[in-house]
């Protein structure tokens, strides 16, 4: 795999949250043995899309200025080596989601997503002086239906029937659901 600048995967801290809250968010959002099978299956079908899937998501966040003001340089424009660092990460993101194990390395990495988006890290991985210290969590939380809502077009363009497709979909849903709940952590700490 080639470096991707700022991808630690494997080399974070351990998340606060457990396994254990793990299975219990899973068992939340009704996840099963055969979403597990519906994501992977998902992987290898956005393989060759997520250049695709990334275009389509970065030109909705360009096109909202209340969006797209988080990559903003201190100049108060979008910072495009910013933007381009963040997308290679976004990329690999969805290769994690839907292809490895979700074990306690993936945990972390999770965690050390949330944090890149609050006060506590911000910024510091690429080394940019923004004018925008966090994401705000409510837009975390808002982004999973865009997210969600626009990949099924994707799924549906290797031919497979409406019934793997729509697993897929699913499987991607509960699975997004379940990333922006670990991410909403560092929020609100004593309380989540």
């Amino acid at each position: 795999m080639t470096t991707i600048a700022g991808y630690t995967y494997g080399q974070v801290p351990t998340s606060p949250v457990t396994l254990d809250d793990l299975e219990t968010l899973k068992a939340t959002v009704l996840w099963s043995d055969d979403d597990t099978a519906a994501l992977k299956l998902a992987g290898e079908v956005l393989a060759d899309q997520v250049d695709d899937v990334l275009d389509l998501w970065y030109g909705y966040v360009g096109s909202h200025p209340h969006l797209v003001r988080y990559f903003n340089g201190s100049d108060g424009n979008p910072d495009g080596a910013y933007l381009d660092a963040v997308r290679v990460r976004f990329g690999q993101w969805i290769r994690d989601l839907c292809g490895r194990t979700w074990d306690a390395d993936w945990l972390a990495y999770q965690q050390e997503i949330a944090v890149r988006h609050t006060t506590d890290k911000k910024n510091r991985t690429d080394g940019v002086d923004s004018t925008e210290a966090y994401v705000p969590l409510r837009y975390m939380v808002a982004f999973i239906w865009p997210i969600t809502a626009t990949i099924k077009d994707f799924l549906g363009r290797q031919g497979h029937s409406p019934e793997q497709i729509d697993a897929m979909y699913q499987a991607w849903f509960k699975a997004i659901t379940l990333s922006v709940t670990l991410w909403t952590r560092p929020y609100a700490p004593g309380t989540w």
